[in-house]
């Protein structure tokens, strides 16, 4: 197993578990095992269709789909959301919730996979571990859980690219300080790695993925709304993951074996990493107040029709309004 929190404004790092126990085994998960991160690096695909001009209200097809060889790299692909079924027309916000993963794939290729790949490098992900292919969508390609603290962090802060660090200051003998961090904290320009208004539209489907969807546990546990984040299950269940945060914390918790092979069937994102998770956030967010991202500018809030959970609601940038349903003129009389 791996765990590792971290403060998104700053990047203190908060709590750090490279493995069972250091006497047996002093290889690092956290920082050296890459692995397949499934299902939770689908925030960084559906950030990359924001951009591209979808909004979380955008409808897109949960319908089976397949590619020849020449489309994947390899051989033919027909890829399943992991549970078999499909649920026809949805809007964005639902898929990212339920994580469907014929609406991620879909949303990949209309975006385009070399500008998702290039996309992705603003979260710290090398681009040359991600292959520029639709595989990418369901979380092919490698990560360490401290590349995904890092990357989450960045919806968490509002946009801002920070640097983990551990050490924050040392001293000598004389209590003199010889070598202290100089942590860059979120808020500064020159660190702005993704649009104010995309983290805000993300924070706000993340969060929904804790209220309904994959990890409904966390917010029915923790009794708090604001939490945000994204299971993640590769398959054969080989890696399980849960990454996510509340906005004065940010952590990832990863299990699997060293030896990559099957967990056990059911060993999913939400029933094996979620509960470490949840066990940390009990603690860390004891005494913490609610509290949620404001609103940045250049977004316009409509009502849009439709079913299901999450807000009627939809925000679009204020240039990609659609036409349809752009607010009528004031009417002169």
């Amino acid at each position: 197993a791996a765990f590792l929190s971290a403060d998104p404004r700053t990047g203190s790092i908060k709590a750090l578990v490279g493995g069972f126990d250091f006497g047996r085994n002093k290889f690092n998960h956290v920082t050296q095992a890459w692995r397949q991160p499934g299902s939770s690096f689908k925030p960084f695909i559906y950030s990359g269709a924001l951009e591209k001009g979808f909004t979380p209200a955008s409808i897109v097809p949960d319908e089976p789909i397949s590619f020849p060889a020449s489309v994947t790299g390899s051989q033919a692909w027909e890829p399943k959301n992991y549970d078999g079924k499909y649920e026809g027309p949805m809007r964005v916000r639902t898929a990212l919730a339920k994580s469907k993963n014929m609406v991620s794939i879909r949303l990949l290729e209309a975006s385009g996979v070399h500008f998702v790949q290039d996309y992705a490098t603003r979260f710290g992900f090398a681009a040359e571990k991600r292959p520029a292919y639709l595989t990418m969508a369901l979380g092919a390609g490698s990560v360490t859980p401290w590349q995904m603290v890092s990357a989450y962090s960045i919806f968490a802060n509002g946009g801002y690219k920070i640097q983990p660090f551990i050490v924050s200051q040392i001293r000598d003998g004389k209590d003199q300080v010889i070598a202290e961090a100089q942590p860059v904290v979120s808020g500064d320009e020159s660190l702005l790695a993704i649009d104010p208004r995309n983290a805000y539209l993300m924070d706000s489907m993340l969060r929904d993925v804790t209220l309904y969807g994959t990890a409904a546990r966390a917010s029915t546990t923790l009794k708090r709304r604001d939490l945000a984040g994204k299971t993640g299950t590769t398959n054969e269940h080989v890696d399980a993951w849960f990454c996510g945060y509340q906005r004065t914390v940010a952590a990832c918790s990863w299990i699997g074996f060293d030896q990559p092979r099957n967990l056990g069937n059911g060993e999913t994102g939400g029933s094996a990493a979620l509960p470490a998770w949840i066990g940390y956030m009990s603690k860390a967010l004891k005494d913490v107040p609610e509290s949620f991202m404001p609103q940045p500018d250049g977004l316009v809030a409509l009502e849009t029709p439709g079913s299901g959970k999450g807000p009627t609601r939809a925000y679009f940038y204020k240039e990609n309004v659609p036409v349809s349903v752009q607010p009528e003129p004031p009417q002169d009389h």
